[in-house]
């Protein structure tokens, strides 16, 4: 009896653990971790790029795929955007987390404003395999490669 009951309750764990995937780019649980980069990621919905490089230097958390996710998409989307910066932070958040969704999409976006359209495609592809049942993130650039082909393979942003 207690082998079965052993068995149970491992089958039971792996069960649960193999139905609750840690993301790389999930938010971490309010109750056990704060967000630090919180304040950032609000003056990048209010599209104070500015403020919210300012912020991220402030936390400067170079080890965190998340905190380079943001650092390229800020550079990027920034009135003056720094695109080589911007890549440089995208793939160090994906060396951190290779399947980091939020970077693969923004990567992808940022080698289409490059004219890059092959590495973007292969953003799409990592994307495909990563979205096994589809998400936002695939969707959004395949839009934007979508615009980008009926544009004459030229970089046209979201509306």
């Amino acid at each position: 009896m207690n082998k079965l009951l052993a068995l149970t309750l491992s089958i039971a764990a792996a069960s649960a653990a193999f139905q609750q995937p840690v993301l790389a780019d999930s938010k971490p649980s309010v109750a056990t971790t704060p967000d630090k980069l919180a304040q950032a990621r609000t003056q990048v919905e209010a599209r104070q790029w500015a403020a919210a490089l300012a912020e991220l230097r402030r936390i400067n958390d170079t080890s965190s795929a998340d905190w380079n996710n943001l650092m390229g998409y800020c550079l990027r989307k920034s009135p003056s955007p720094d695109l080589d910066a911007a890549e440089r932070h995208y793939n160090e958040a994906l060396r951190i987390a290779p399947q980091h969704r939020g970077a693969l999409e923004y990567s992808g976006e940022l080698y289409l404003m490059k004219g890059d359209l092959a590495s973007a495609e292969k953003r799409l592809a990592a994307l495909d395999k990563e979205c096994l049942f589809g998400c936002e993130e695939y969707t959004d650039l395949k839009k934007a490669i979508e615009r980008f082909k009926a544009a004459g393979n030229r970089f046209v942003a979201p509306r």
